[in-house]
């Protein structure tokens, strides 16, 4: 189920996206975050600071989301985005 992901860039730049969870068209929204999701298709990624670790997919939304995650600072993520596991502390 597609859904929408809200962040920014190590330099300040916003973006909007809708993760599609389709392989030709993983996210949908901006070039920037189209590109870094390619970037790293088939790279391992953490679906959470503790894990699992799975190979980035387009078709995968719970791995394209780890990728937004991990590599800008998501600020909102809409109605049916994978939840991030948390360790209790």
């Amino acid at each position: 189920m597609p859904f929408a992901v809200t962040g920014a860039f190590e330099d300040g730049a916003t973006y909007s996206v809708q993760v599609t969870g389709l392989a030709d068209r993983p996210v949908i929204g901006s070039h920037r975050a189209t590109a870094l999701v390619e970037l790293h298709q088939g790279s391992p990624v953490s679906l959470s600071p503790t894990g699992p670790v799975r190979t980035v997919a387009g078709d995968d939304e719970a791995t394209v989301l780890a990728v937004l995650r991990e590599f800008t600072r998501v600020v909102e993520e809409g109605p049916g985005a994978p939840r991030q596991t948390s360790v209790p502390g």
